[in-house]
């Protein structure tokens, strides 16, 4: 079975709730999962955050944490921490590259970016860059699971369907991250979200978070 169908058939085999009439406990349970997952993450980690920051610092002059500001629930823009994989500045070359952009909708991807320093590439195949992400889980802005934040110039483009992202708080893992990324077509990616919004539950959000780790091994359409 295709990866994208076998996300599909998971999150249908799960108990279904609209995203606003959940029961009251599962808002408190997915918190629970957010911050005990975010901080035993942020520990384990701690050592290889810290070697690979200290890397890109010798490869690339700059600092190894990036800062970008994205869309979270209900439209509220937040700072989204992430190891830096691209070189000092890479923002300011981004209108000259719209031309290799590799994926439709509003997304903007390239598989060789030229902007990428050294160690970018291992840093977005392995999802290492995305490990600061879990600071933002224990701040309260994102969740483990749920649609990856977008830009404020992608919301920009968006249509209906799309903006329903933004009734839940984004994810540092989802549907999307667990059947091919990049490789989806956006259409595929909204179908995908919109599926989460209207199916999580507690237990579903346990059963993507163990199925991320092998997607993240496999490394597939990260780039």
């Amino acid at each position: 079975m295709p990866q994208t169908e076998a996300a599909v058939a998971l999150v249908r085999s799960l108990p279904r709730a609209l995203p606003r009439r959940v029961p009251k406990a599962w808002q408190s349970q997915k918190r629970a999962i957010d911050v005990a997952v975010a901080a035993a993450g942020l520990v384990l980690s701690a050592p290889l955050l810290a070697l690979a920051a200290a890397a890109i610092t010798i490869v690339s002059p700059g600092s190894p944490v990036f800062a970008q500001e994205r869309v979270g629930k209900d439209g509220r823009r937040f700072k989204l921490y992430k190891l830096r994989t691209m070189v000092d500045g890479a923002h300011l070359q981004h209108s000259a590259l719209l031309e290799l952009n590799e994926v439709d909708g509003p997304a903007f991807k390239i598989r060789n970016d030229p902007r990428l320093h050294p160690l970018g590439r291992l840093l977005r195949r392995t999802s290492i860059d995305e490990l600061p992400n879990l600071v933002n889980v224990l701040r309260g802005e994102m969740s483990i699971v749920g649609p990856r934040p977008p830009l404020p110039s992608e919301v920009e483009h968006y249509d209906e369907r799309a903006y329903r992202r933004l009734s839940v708080k984004p994810g540092v893992t989802c549907l999307w991250q667990i059947s091919g990324r990049s490789k989806l077509s956006f259409d595929e990616w909204m179908r995908l979200d919109n599926l989460y919004i209207d199916s999580w539950s507690p237990l579903g959000d346990l059963a993507i978070i163990a199925r991320t780790i092998p997607a993240v091994v496999r490394g597939e359409g990260a780039h």
